[in-house]
């Protein structure tokens, strides 16, 4: 069996090539500013997210546009290529996903929760709970030395309140990483300048310069941030105190899997820096 590294590695399985930075971004961030190993994994191409690009287009520009949001900060990335829009919790992409975990060895693995609005994303949380046990299996894939112990699992923050709000034991002020964040999410032009607001029916308001679309994207990266620190005001509060957890505009929460690893408080420290968590 095989052994974690000694430094804390972050592992981020998102159903889509953007996932990752939008939903986990600052905390990417605060890993690499550590020094700490970032690998950014998208189980599907990419290749339904748009409104006149083809499907082959958008799956070599999709690849190239996450490389480069993970170089903005120094992370790695992959993409297991299955089928955007299509993706089920199958034995195949719960091997691939054993075969990343297993691979890079992570402290703390991110995906989504089951219960998201979107399937791609509903698959891919349960298939890394469906891989949580299973990587400490040694004749489950044993082509691929198994772990000797699971990482911590978490899952990335969301605002949906059925059938069960996102319990956010892990929350993290990140508005010194906005413009990182941002940054990291302009990479992806595919999305958040032509798909996104063409889904939104904002696309008249995207700009046509550089400078003036990174500000856009900024003003839109803000709503969305604030909206987060608003839903999650209560548990800002309860852990910043008042002071502080009033003014905090940006916010990543995270909720602690039962699968997996069970952290101490201690242990949550290390895995989530510049944190505050609720005892």
């Amino acid at each position: 069996m095989d052994t974690a590294p000694d430094d804390p590695r972050l592992l981020i399985i998102g159903a889509h090539p953007d996932d990752a930075e939008y939903h986990a971004g600052g905390l990417a961030t605060i890993y690499r500013n550590l020094g700490r190993s970032v690998k950014i994994v998208s189980v599907t191409d990419g290749a339904a997210g748009h409104f006149s690009r083809t499907p082959e287009e958008l799956v070599s520009m999709r690849r190239q546009e996450s490389a480069a949001a993970c170089d903005v900060i120094g992370a790695t990335y992959d993409t297991l290529g299955f089928q955007d829009g299509e993706l089920i919790p199958s034995i195949e992409v719960r091997h691939q996903i054993i075969r990343e975990i297993r691979e890079f060895r992570p402290a703390l693995v991110l995906t989504h929760r089951i219960c998201d609005y979107h399937p791609d994303h509903q698959a891919t949380g349960q298939a890394v709970q469906d891989a949580s046990y299973l990587i400490t299996v040694p004749l489950v894939l044993p082509e691929v030395a198994p772990l000797k112990a699971a990482p911590v699992f978490g899952y990335m923050i969301d605002l949906f309140t059925r059938p069960a709000r996102l319990r956010a034991d892990v929350v993290i002020d990140t508005g010194n990483y906005v413009d990182t964040i941002v940054a990291m999410l302009a990479c992806h032009h595919s999305q958040v300048f032509e798909w996104l607001p063409y889904h939104d029916e904002i696309l008249d308001s995207v700009p046509d310069t550089e400078p003036e679309r990174i500000e856009w994207l900024r003003d839109w990266y803000s709503k969305h941030g604030n909206a987060r620190a608003e839903h999650f005001r209560d548990e800002l509060i309860s852990i910043f105190g008042e002071e502080v957890g009033r003014r905090t505009n940006f916010a990543e929460a995270y909720e602690i899997s039962e699968y997996g690893a069970q952290a101490d408080s201690e242990r949550i420290r290390e895995l989530f820096p510049e944190c505050g968590f609720s005892s």
